[in-house]
């Protein structure tokens, strides 16, 4: 079993999903909710922790005094228990935020229902009531008779009678946890909670669900800042690498750069060569046609 959470009911709203679809919401408060009190199966033969909510400026009384004393921890309004499995992982004085929840799981509530005073069976159990005439004068709206004959001669206990309507303590389960804004401490959870406004509720994992929740620790959140922080560190480390590129050892590329020109001045020298050395070529090429005409003339002459 995990750790739950005091709140207090705000109230109703909307919301907005990232499809544009509206949901009822009930917006849950978590204001300073610390660690007061932890149970444990060696000295309480059950394990627990006793979470508050709230701060108190009232005067409290001499058991109270001693309690904060003994534990060191500031007054507070109000405190709940909540079972767990390990109390290893809490110490008292620490504080627990909305990041104990996620978005997309489920949650259960309870908290005292609205009180609505003294109600007749009818608005109470949903009684049919008398006839409006035929013989009924008086009692249209009462509940009839409540007990037998003479034995057993009582009304049993638990009979659906009239009495106070509500202030009863109510769960509503499964309702799915829609938005956790840490930095304002509010849970928005779909769908209505019992209780009034201001009323404290218990949030807690929703039985009925197998879940697996793991929510965001605060060391993996400081991680996450400190390597968003390190990036631009990474990327300034890189200009002296670049400044150590440009050292003599690493100038290789540049020199090659600076040698290009000498070789395009080579190229521009090297043309007039291989334009003297084809003239040359067509001189002899010449040179040895005009033996051969002299060649062809003598034949001539031979056959003459």
């Amino acid at each position: 079993m995990r750790l739950g959470l005091l709140a207090k009911k705000v109230g109703m709203s909307r919301f907005y999903d990232s499809l544009g679809i509206n949901h009822p919401v009930t917006i849950l408060k978590v204001d300073e909710s610390n660690v007061v009190d932890i149970k444990t199966n060696e000295k309480n033969g059950y394990s627990a922790v006793r979470l508050s909510l709230g701060k108190s400026k009232r005067n409290n009384n001499k058991p109270v005094k001693g309690f904060l004393k003994k534990q060191n921890i500031p007054a507070f309004l109000f405190s709940k228990e909540f079972r767990v499995s390990e109390t290893d992982n809490y110490k008292v004085g620490e504080k627990v935020s909305v990041n104990n929840f996620i978005e997309g799981q489920f949650v259960d509530v309870t908290s005292n229902s609205k009180g609505k005073g003294f109600a007749g069976g009818m608005k109470r159990h949903n009684f049919g009531g008398n006839r409006a005439t035929h013989g009924v004068s008086i009692s249209h709206r009462s509940h009839g008779s409540t007990g037998q004959c003479q034995d057993p001669g009582k009304v049993f206990k638990g009979k659906k009678m009239a009495g106070r309507l509500g202030n009863v303590q109510v769960t509503i389960q499964n309702l799915k946890v829609l938005k956790v804004d840490n930095e304002n401490g509010i849970i928005l959870v779909k769908g209505a909670v019992p209780g009034h406004k201001d009323s404290v509720l218990k949030i807690f994992d929703s039985i009925k669900k197998n879940q697996e929740i793991k929510p965001v620790n605060k060391s993996e959140g400081h991680e996450t800042k400190d390597s968003t922080q390190q990036q631009p560190k990474n990327d300034s480390s890189n200009l002296p690498n670049e400044s150590k590129a440009n050292t003599p050892e690493n100038k290789g590329e540049p020199e090659q750069n600076k040698n290009l020109p000498e070789q395009e001045t080579s190229n521009q020298t090297n043309q007039p060569v291989t334009n003297n050395t084809e003239k040359e070529v067509d001189s002899k090429m010449e040179s040895n046609e005009k033996p051969n005409k002299t060649d062809n003339e003598n034949n001539k002459d031979a056959v003459k």
